[in-house]
């Protein structure tokens, strides 16, 4: 994700990073549904989410 020009909406910090948590995103009527991973764009100096980007949206259908 391009971070250039992008401002914190909550302390208007420039510096993003992303991470991923271990729980995927999966549809409620399939729960045994493997899903799909998260990735988190968030402002390193107050920990606003900017963004939240599905990996592969297709798993979800």
């Amino acid at each position: 994700m391009d971070q250039k020009n992008k401002a914190c909406s909550d302390c208007g910090g420039t510096s993003f990073a992303q991470g991923t948590d271990y729980i995927n995103l999966r549809p409620l009527d399939n729960k045994l549904t493997i899903g799909s991973e998260k990735i988190y764009t968030f402002c390193v100096d107050c920990g606003e989410v900017n963004s939240i980007k599905i990996v592969k949206p297709s798993k979800l259908t």
